[in-house]
């Protein structure tokens, strides 16, 4: 009897070394067991990371592929189209069903108005890149003391006009250093039978950039106006340099600047106009003249040049510090593991992936990287030594109406709206922001 007792409790214990056998074996060849991925049994969790069109680069797919390979854990990205993506982010997150990870574009308003993240977002302020992002970035992210996202981000190479040297040279015209300079040489590109700008109105978000970005010009000719306007002592409308500056950008499309199709154009064939020798300037980012040199090879990247948005005789190199940004909700099951892609991300090393592997990019918005700067974009921050912050980012209530002031300033090319009618348009809309976020600064 004794015997077939100690044979049976042999058998157990030889089935249960086997499955110990077997599950340690299992964590021996997963290298997240080395990192509490397996050895917290978590390592086949898969996070699903949803955000708009342009925001996942390819670099950043190519670095989660090593991330799965080292935990285990799986990032199911789900890219959705630009003008839908809002829409659904905030069913999911109204609905209670948010994905993991969720992309939002950045900015105190933003993230309060849109995300609502001190509900829907984890508090990351305890994260150790936190200490090393840049400060200007962080303070966009960050609402009543806490962290709430994560922004890897080319914030420095804003958008500029690009604009063909070549061209330039043989007209004999020189970048501008005022609007009317701006529009004396539009007007002699025009003549020589070249259309001087192509702007991509189409794409509904794009020429309201014309207006945003020399927010430090309006900020310098009325000092304090930043402020002012966050504290609700003074309007958009009636503002001097911003009715300036939107006249005059009314005045380039009537004299037709942008062309005869600027409302139906996109900015995915802004490298081809300029390429073609078609338009001869364009407001784009920093790496268009690569993309154009790459599409037609008898040109090179250097054959272009910058310069900033002299409406309101702008000199100032604007900075938008915000961007795409990574947020984790609330009620994910895996916000640990999330924190744990975060923090690889952020690793030194594979930031210099990122930067190393994006065409699009020269640099992002962590210290201590090798950036690459071509000596035109060098020559672009020699040129302009003083720099601000755009107004969107600084001016609450303004990026989260982002689309509308597109929308009015179509309305104003078509000639159904003034420009101080936008401007009256942007403060009710901001009123109305104000008074949902409960802002202190509109009770009265």
């Amino acid at each position: 009897m004794k015997k077939t007792i100690w044979s049976m409790i042999s058998l157990v214990l030889i089935i249960a070394l086997i499955a110990g056998c077997g599950s340690n074996s299992g964590n021996s060849d997963n290298p997240s067991a080395t990192n509490g991925g397996a050895a917290s049994g978590k390592s086949d969790v898969t996070l699903t990371y949803i955000a708009s069109q342009g925001w996942i680069k390819d670099a950043e797919m190519e670095l989660a592929k090593k991330f799965e390979a080292e935990t285990g854990i799986k990032i199911d990205y789900q890219i959705v189209p630009s003008d839908q993506y809002f829409n659904v982010l905030k069913t999911r997150l109204n609905s209670g069903e948010g994905p993991d990870i969720f992309g939002g574009q950045s900015g105190k308003s933003e993230i309060q108005l849109n995300y609502n993240v001190e509900k829907n977002a984890v508090d990351l302020s305890d994260q150790e890149w936190v200490q090393r992002e840049d400060p200007l970035s962080i303070e966009q992210l960050s609402l009543n003391g806490k962290v709430y996202a994560l922004t890897i981000w080319d914030t420095y190479s804003s958008f500029v006009i690009t604009y063909n040297k070549k061209m330039f040279a043989d007209l004999g015209i020189s970048v501008p250093k005022t609007y009317e300079e701006f529009k004396t040489i539009s007007q002699k590109i025009k003549d020589s039978g070249v259309t001087p700008i192509y702007e991509p109105i189409a794409d509904g978000w794009h020429h309201v950039l014309w207006f945003a970005e020399p927010g430090p010009r309006y900020d310098e000719l009325q000092p304090n106006l930043y402020d002012d306007l966050n504290a609700n002592k003074v309007k958009f409308e009636g503002n001097e340099p911003m009715t300036t500056a939107l006249t005059q950008l009314k005045e380039l499309y009537d004299l037709g600047y942008f062309g005869d199709n600027a409302f139906s154009d996109t900015g995915s064939d802004t490298a081809n106009k300029l390429g073609s020798g078609e338009y001869a300037m364009s407001l784009t980012a920093q790496s268009t003249p690569s993309d154009i040199a790459e599409a037609f090879p008898d040109l090179k990247a250097e054959d272009f040049g910058y310069f900033v948005i002299p409406l309101a005789d702008n000199q100032i190199y604007y900075i938008n510090p915000g961007g795409p940004s990574k947020f984790i909700y609330s009620g994910s099951k895996h916000i640990d593991e999330a924190k744990q892609y975060f923090n690889f991300l952020t690793k030194q090393e594979n930031l210099q992936f990122v930067l190393d592997n994006d065409t699009t990019i020269a640099n992002l918005n962590f210290p201590g990287l090798t950036d690459k700067y071509s000596d035109d974009q060098k020559a672009l921050f020699e040129t302009y030594p003083v720099k601000g912050t755009d107004i969107q980012n600084i001016v609450n209530y303004v990026n989260p109406q982002w689309m509308d002031i597109g929308k009015d300033l179509q309305s104003m090319f078509g000639g159904a709206m003034t420009p101080e009618a936008l401007l009256k348009s942007i403060d009710k809309r901001r009123s109305d922001m104000a008074k949902v976020a409960k802002d202190p600064a509109w009770d009265n």
